[in-house]
């Protein structure tokens, strides 16, 4: 019996999705350990496949990040759509920071993605600019309603919480052993960024980080350093 071109390909079309998934995969698991610029050669061995494997499924860093966290991004499109509806501002932005939060400190390549400027990844592009536009219509509302304060910019906030969203993943790593039963140790130092929000102050919720857990969490963040450009990452 002669073997036609057609059954040739279909077994290395099975090869290639296979390929394609380990890759994906592995590189979650890299990015989540080591962040976005991890060396690609890395992720390659994880997936127990060769470089080339990679680039001829990934020719670009950014278009292996796009495979890993489209459906990550698309989650918090829809917890802005959602908020949106919310019969009041506060009670949507509340929702909507507390559901980015957690996407951010559920690992460092996500926290990386939507933390930084990452170029390359339309999904990334539309995510930021929906983000945007979700805050600027829910402070819009809340000015009106009277719960945001009249002077704060749409700007304002989106640095606060890029620069508060960048230390999550130090924060959660290093209060998980001494506060195991409040993994989202996040929630005090959001909840007092949004009372800076409002014209009269709320309560913060428990608990305070000790002395200890701050020396932790600033040794996690460690020094700025400017990572290493790995081979064709671009």
């Amino acid at each position: 019996m002669t073997v036609g071109a057609g059954d040739a390909a279909a077994p290395q079309r099975r090869d290639a999705r296979r390929n394609r998934k380990l890759l994906v995969e592995a590189a979650h698991e890299v990015f989540t350990e080591q962040g976005l610029h991890a060396p690609l050669d890395v992720i390659a061995r994880r997936a127990a496949v060769g470089n080339a494997t990679l680039y001829r499924h990934f020719p670009t860093r950014a278009a292996l990040i796009d495979a890993v966290f489209r459906d990550q991004l698309g989650a918090t499109v829809a917890a802005g759509e959602l908020a949106r509806t919310a019969p009041d501002a506060w009670t949507g932005l509340d929702a909507y920071l507390q559901a980015v939060f957690r996407t951010l400190a559920a690992d460092r390549g996500t926290n990386d993605l939507m933390t930084t400027h990452v170029q390359g990844i339309e999904a990334l592009d539309d995510v930021h600019a929906h983000n945007r536009d979700t805050l600027e219509l829910l402070l819009a509302r809340g000015r009106k309603e009277g719960t945001i304060r009249a002077d704060v910019t749409t700007e304002d906030v989106l640095f606060a919480l890029a620069a508060l969203g960048r230390a999550v993943p130090a924060l959660t790593a290093a209060t998980a052993a001494t506060t195991p039963e409040t993994p989202d140790t996040w929630r005090r130092p959001l909840a007092l960024l949004l009372d800076g929000l409002r014209p009269a102050p709320a309560s913060l919720p428990d608990p305070a980080l000790t002395a200890a857990q701050l020396a932790d969490v600033l040794r996690e963040l460690g020094p700025h350093r400017a990572p290493a450009r790995a081979v064709k990452d671009e």
